[in-house]
């Protein structure tokens, strides 16, 4: 596409927020939500805009950090609320339903915290491209009414980090990141013990100068390590991998190993499709 058919298309997706008046957009840290600000900013009034974060055991800790350093950098008020999925029943036995049951309950929650604000319409970053995954996530999104513009205008991954490069956004490189609880495969129960133990193991090996960090755990038995892969000859070839291998058996696991497709979205899935299988 264009630089110019795609600025307008942009132009199309600011007329529309700056006609919703009031937005509250949920910013997980990622660039999705990152842009989808900064586009809510370009158009309304920084007093017309809340940028809403869920904190919780689910939740890496470096997203949070992000998205509060996001919306400080942008002037936008940020609203950081508790949401705990382990304190709704059938998530900890994690099954495929997983990530439908977080989502149905979550966007009920910011819902409900952005009314007590006043009259503003929530929106969130999912794109067209998350359409064509199996993302059960989206059917709760559906559900809850919540205002999901960049499917609503077609917009692809590959097109919002291209504008997010002309207008010069932060962040249009940095890697995605899903919640820690895909981590675990399905039908192993998720604790926060657990959750907390990976959300360390990735800070770790990203604090290693690492980008694209997965730690998919089986159990306490071992670590399944996923990195992009430009990044494994260089954990291989490296003393870091000793590094690792000592800071992930601190933590309690028995073996660490390093997966050699490297990362890909939603691995365990790979499991559940290869058998016909449903949680």
């Amino acid at each position: 596409m264009q630089d110019s058919t795609l600025i307008n298309k942009y132009d199309i997706l600011k007329a529309s927020l700056k006609s919703k008046r009031r937005l509250a957009v949920a910013l997980s840290g990622g660039i999705d939500s990152t842009f989808l600000l900064f586009a809510a900013k370009e158009c309304l009034p920084v007093d017309s805009i809340i940028a809403v974060t869920a904190d919780g055991s689910v939740f890496p800790s470096r997203e949070v950090e992000a998205a509060k350093s996001i919306a400080n950098s942008f002037g936008i008020r940020h609203m950081l609320f508790h949401f705990d999925p382990l304190e709704i029943e059938g998530f900890s036995d994690n099954t495929s339903e997983r990530c439908y049951l977080c989502k149905k309950h979550l966007y009920r929650s910011m819902i409900t915290a952005v009314r007590e604000e006043g009259d503003f319409v929530l929106c969130e970053g999912t794109n067209v491209d998350d359409e064509k995954l199996d993302h059960p996530g989206i059917k709760a999104l559906d559900e809850r009414g919540v205002f999901s513009p960049f499917r609503e205008y077609g917009f692809t991954k590959a097109e919002i980090i291209k504008l997010a490069n002309i207008l010069d956004i932060p962040g249009a490189d940095k890697p995605s990141c899903a919640c820690l609880a895909t981590r675990v495969p399905y039908g192993e129960n998720i604790g926060e013990k657990l959750l907390g133990i990976i959300d360390e193991a990735e800070n770790f090996i990203i604090s290693k100068g690492f980008k694209q960090v997965r730690v998919r755990a089986h159990g306490t038995i071992f670590a399944r390590i996923e990195l992009g892969s430009s990044e494994i000859s260089r954990f291989v070839a490296a003393d870091v991998r000793f590094d690792v291998y000592e800071k992930l058996k601190s933590l309690g696991f028995a073996y660490v190993t390093l997966d050699v497709l490297g990362y890909r979205q939603g691995s365990f899935d790979e499991y559940i499709k290869a058998r016909g299988l449903k949680g």
